[in-house]
């Protein structure tokens, strides 16, 4: 069950991706202003709408996959505690930061499209600012920066497991070990003086080291098989 979870997740998740991408300009719809987000948003549909659901349960899935890979390594018991603990926040931090999306934007976009009269443009403005907040907190700061915090602690804590174990090859926790400093790198791209409009460095490392976060959990899931 480990092993297909390990090989299922990221397969998944990079699907749901790539479908928001394809239907809704994501991630880099992100950085665009709130009108025109919400605009795109309401173009959507529903079927945007599962996708945005998708994607929500796929960082969900992380949930179960922490438990049990820490279980199946089978390291010393505060690493395996310590790992679950921070892959279940992970995944939790995640959803969090996706849930809005599903439940909260829908509700914006339809407010933002049906105000009428004189008071019209000053209940769009207010809109924007709810949705920019919401935006701000939930993608940027939680989604985000602590999704990466926390993924790439929990990364490096599974690539510690394989070290100090058996199970898996070693070269594979070795492995680990640079992607989990690539998704740690990505908490700072809106952190002090970059908060506004964000590092670039970050910004290009992190889409790549999700890409090897997920071929590496593939590989873990392979190799558990074989």
């Amino acid at each position: 069950m480990t092993a297909v979870l390990l090989i299922a997740v990221p397969i998944a998740f990079n699907v749901a991706f790539f479908e928001l991408g394809r239907a809704f300009d994501y991630p880099n719809i992100l950085r665009k202003e709130p009108d025109e987000i919400l605009r795109r948003f309401a173009a959507g549909g529903s079927g945007l709408l599962l996708r945005w659901q998708a994607l929500l349960l796929s960082a969900l899935a992380m949930l179960p996959l922490a438990a049990l890979l820490a279980v199946v390594l089978a390291a010393p018991p505060a690493l395996t505690a310590l790992s679950i603990v921070i892959g279940a926040a992970a995944a939790l931090v995640q959803a969090f930061g996706l849930v809005r999306w599903p439940f909260a934007v829908p509700e914006l976009a339809r407010r933002y499209f049906a105000a009428e009269g004189p008071d019209a443009e000053a209940t769009r403005r207010t809109i924007e600012v709810v949705f920019a907040t919401l935006h701000r907190l939930f993608g940027v700061g939680v989604g985000e920066h602590l999704g990466y915090l926390l993924t790439g602690f929990w990364t490096l804590l599974v690539a510690v497991s394989i070290l100090s174990t058996a199970v898996l090859p070693g070269w594979l926790g070795v492995v680990g070990l640079p992607i989990g400093v690539a998704l740690l790198i990505g908490t700072l791209e809106f952190v002090g003086p970059n908060e506004k409009d964000g590092w670039p460095l970050a910004g290009t490392i992190v889409p790549i080291a999700y890409i090897g976060w997920s071929v590496w959990l593939i590989a873990l899931g392979v190799f558990l098989l074989v």
